[in-house]
């Protein structure tokens, strides 16, 4: 989750503002230096020390870290307090003076930034002081250790995949806990150890030393998989490391010449599709995915086409093998074979878009809309929104054919269907029915989308409504279903017209919410849309609205401090 300093308070929970902010008041924020450009930490002081690390850019909390155990939310009090610190003078805030064992440091903006005086030491120190510190500190510390061994390894001449597991298996166990586990905080904190392991990968790469990136990624792909089974990976910190693995090796197949490079890339996507242990996940097929794409020889393509035989657990999964053999046959036996092997197999909705897509580039028209009419019928019943996206292609494929009376059946069935935007199909009727006729049909749908009485239709109808600038029918819709959010939704287009008529309306929401509805946070959203009701200029009636409510719930003190707030 992304921060912007000057909107903080809007996106982090309040329960956590409020205790970020008394611990930065209370003088606990610590040590509060830059780093490195854009990169500030700090201690702060609680039952235990935790650092805290956040990346501004532009204004923006970019990255953060707390090494505490919360794993409630995205944002720590710790977190929180540190901001404040940041945000000190632009919010004129005051805390008080520390009276702990620890110095409070005099702020990023009065002293030398950590990164300066680091520099600074390193120019004094000696190449032996500088090789023993490291020494030591690697000693003492998995983390750092494993950071050096992957920053420096192009120099290790006796480097391995054997290595880089090692590293790996040393990262995660420093990042479960006694159970076996790994929480969200320590999966983030794995997730990016790792991914400075990538990154060397990355370097080696563009240096073109194929082997020790080839290495990196086995051993990524192969630690993680198990990891991430015992692991809250929700923030999705080692699935990403999963996936980079993958893209490197990936570019390594298309990029490498390789050939012992190559073979090794293949045997290892076959031998660990053959086991299983990705299947699952996304990334199993990918591995077979690759593999196809290294085959070269009568061999390796049957060992592939034997692979991608098997049934998988999802249709999904199985759609995507099928595309695997596809290209192998397109590559191995040419275009012939492959077309058969595409119409043999036309329930894959991935072919028959292929196949449309094919025959509406030749201009076989009749092929293309009979492809469409089978998937209608064939999707209909069980996967009705497949069959809308064949509607589509009937539709692309009557704009093709400038055949205008189906331009208006199938952009009207889509229309009303409430079809994923892939065409404008408003725009379309419009330009296409006559213009004598445009307001009798604009009727004429709406009256079928209404009839339909569906959840999401009022949306639809109030769309239309607002394209056609009916605002008198749009407010009627809205009374019909004066929902706060419904009012809010539709506020901004019928503001000019009936603002007072909107607080009226909000306000009579607004008890009808508090009566059914208790506890803070539903205090916070019916003073926010009595602040709605100031804006639109009734602020009598809203004070006369905070009076009533003062009356009816004297004995809720929470909804009486969020009242003071308006």
């Amino acid at each position: 989750m992304q921060i912007p300093l000057d909107q903080f308070e809007q996106v982090i929970d309040e329960k956590i503002l409020q205790r970020g902010l008394t611990y930065f008041k209370k003088g606990l924020v610590h040590e509060l230096e830059e780093v490195s450009p854009n990169t500030y930490e700090a201690i702060v002081e609680g039952t235990e020390d935790y650092t805290v690390r956040l990346t501004v850019e532009n204004n923006v909390v970019t990255d953060y870290n707390c090494d505490c155990p919360y794993d409630l939310g995205p944002v720590c009090k710790h977190v929180a307090a540190v901001i404040f610190s940041l945000q000190e003078e632009d919010l004129g805030l005051t805390k008080k003076t520390a009276n702990s064992k620890k110095s409070t440091g005099s702020g990023t903006k009065k002293s030398k930034s950590v990164a300066t005086q680091i520099d600074e030491l390193m120019d004094k120190a000696s190449v032996e002081e500088l090789k023993e510190l490291i020494r030591t500190e690697a000693k003492k510390n998995a983390m750092f250790r494993n950071h050096v061994l992957s920053s420096l390894e192009h120099y290790n001449e006796n480097i391995s995949k054997d290595l880089y597991q090692k590293q790996l298996k040393a990262m995660i166990r420093s990042a479960t806990d006694r159970y076996g586990f790994i929480d969200w905080n320590k999966a983030r904190a794995l997730g990016k150890a790792v991914y400075e392991l990538l990154d060397s990968a990355k370097k080696q790469i563009n240096r073109g030393s194929y082997q020790n990136a080839v290495w990196i990624c086995f051993a990524v792909m192969e630690e993680l998989i198990v990891a991430i089974n015992d692991a809250d990976d929700s923030n999705g910190d080692i699935g990403e490391c999963i996936d980079e693995a993958f893209n490197l090796l990936d570019e390594m197949a298309t990029t490498c010449d390789a050939t012992a490079i190559r073979r090794q890339i293949f045997d290892f996507c076959l031998h660990e599709f053959r086991r299983g242990v990705f299947d699952g996940w996304g990334w199993h097929n990918s591995l077979l995915t690759i593999a196809a794409g290294l085959a070269v020889t009568d061999d390796d393509f049957d060992r592939v086409m034997a692979l991608a035989e098997k049934k998988q657990q999802s249709e999904y999964q199985n759609e995507e093998l099928q595309l695997i053999k596809y290209d192998l046959l397109l590559k191995r036996k040419g275009e012939t074979i492959a077309d058969q092997f595409l119409e043999q197999n036309m329930d894959n909705p991935k072919f028959r878009r292929m196949a449309i897509e094919k025959a509406l580039d030749q201009k076989d028209y009749a092929k293309a809309v009979r492809l469409a009419q089978d998937g209608v019928q064939a999707d209909m019943k069980d996967k009705p929104g497949l069959a809308k996206e064949w509607y589509d292609w009937l539709l692309k494929i009557a704009q093709a054919q400038n055949d205008t009376p189906k331009i208006i059946e199938y952009a009207r069935r889509l229309l009303i269907d409430n079809f994923r935007n892939e065409q404008d199909y408003y725009q379309i009727l419009k330009e296409h029915v006559k213009p004598e006729e445009w307001e009798a049909f604009v009727d004429g749908i709406v009256s079928e989308i209404k009839a339909k009485r569906r959840w999401y239709d009022t949306g639809l109808v109030g769309t239309i409504y607002i394209r056609e600038e009916k605002w008198d029918k749009l407010w009627e819709m809205v009374k019909e279903n004066p929902t706060l959010s419904t009012i809010e939704q539709y506020e901004s287009h019928l503001s000019k017209h009936y603002a007072d008529e909107i607080v009226d309306l909000y306000a009579s929401r607004i008890l009808d919410y508090l009566e059914r509805n208790m506890g803070r946070d539903h205090y916070q959203t019916a003073c926010r849309y009595i602040r709605r009701m100031i804006k639109l200029g009734g602020k009598a009636k809203a004070n006369n609205l905070i009076a009533q409510l003062r009356t009816l719930y004297a004995k809720r003190p929470a909804l009486m401090e969020e009242l003071d707030r308006v």
